[in-house]
């Protein structure tokens, strides 16, 4: 991570923008086919499965019925949004988490390491910052890549025109669906990367090293373990979000609309039971593994490149 001494400089930020959106991009593409799933079981729950198909995946049968329906291209919905939206989200939480790292860092243990305390506040504020700045894009992302599962609806023909449409039909409001579960998941990265800062040190000192010449292949075990604990743990919130960002262009259907958090979490609750609450979990695991592998092993050698090729 930048930032790991003194204060964040102008290159430290550029670093962590460029690594992060790039890292990020990569990451987004390789696995935007899941994410499509994912976001579709959690609005919308398990699709209808063919007989004959029964026995089969049902990864594999939605994504031949996305296919079927949407073409290639319906594999990739939201794709542009959420490209979009990683560099001002890279950029925001590296700048924020680094910088509040500077000022709550421990000396208390003599190796200038920040206590487990402060890393969760650090991440908890980066992660609320980032949640406020880019909620807006997240949500025409979520939209795009569900519009095809409502009949009757006149679909969005781009980002700029979701954009222009939300604005217009739900005002200001409508780029903020969501915002509160999604400050709630704000307990992800709050888990998620003091346990990657754990992991990290925890390998270097065993690989008798610095924590930023760690090999990629640790980066990404402790991006893969500190991922996989965090998103188990925080899931629900996420069908929670999905829900209420998608439910604008459910404005026909009472059933469908939820009045908030606390409304949307007792009709899953009443309609579903538990299991309600992590649909898309099985898709979303399978995703968090070379998500986080891709993401933060891209990150790290990409900023550590550019520290070194930057001018300072």
């Amino acid at each position: 991570m930048a930032g790991e001494s003194g204060n964040i400089s102008a290159k430290d930020i550029l670093c962590n923008a460029l690594a992060g959106g790039s890292a990020g991009a990569i990451a987004a593409t390789f696995v935007c086919p899941l994410d499509v799933i994912k976001t579709r079981f959690q609005v919308h729950g398990l699709p209808e499965m063919d007989p004959s198909s029964r026995h089969g995946s049902v990864i594999v049968s939605s994504l031949q019925q996305i296919v079927k329906n949407d073409g290639l291209r319906g594999l990739y919905r939201g794709l542009t949004p959420t490209i979009v939206a990683l560099l001002p989200t890279w950029a925001v939480y590296f700048t924020v988490y680094n910088q509040l790292k500077f000022f709550l860092r421990s000396h208390d243990d003599g190796d200038d390491q920040l206590s487990i305390g402060a890393n969760v506040i650090a991440a908890s504020a980066a992660g609320a910052a980032t949640a406020i700045t880019t909620n807006p894009i997240w949500v025409v992302k979520t939209r795009l890549q569900t519009q095809g599962m409502r009949p009757g609806v006149v679909p969005y023909r781009s980002m700029s025109s979701a954009l222009r449409r939300i604005a217009h039909e739900e005002g200001i409001q409508g780029f903020y669906s969501g915002l509160l579960p999604s400050l709630a998941g704000v307990s992800h990265v709050a888990i998620q990367f003091p346990a990657y800062e754990k992991i990290k040190s925890y390998l270097a000192k065993k690989d008798n090293t610095t924590v930023d010449k760690l090999s990629p292949g640790r980066v990404a075990v402790a991006s893969s373990l500190s991922k996989v604990v965090a998103s188990t743990m925080t899931y629900p919130h996420e069908v929670i979000r999905s829900r209420l960002q998608e439910q604008g262009q459910a404005r026909n259907n009472a059933a469908d609309q939820y009045s908030g958090v606390v409304d949307c979490i007792k009709k899953v609750f009443r309609k579903e039971g538990i299991a309600g609450f992590y649909r898309g979990c099985a898709t979303n695991l399978l995703r968090t593994t070379p998500t986080a592998v891709i993401t933060f092993t891209s990150y790290e050698m990409i900023q550590r490149f550019l520290q070194q090729v930057l001018p300072g």
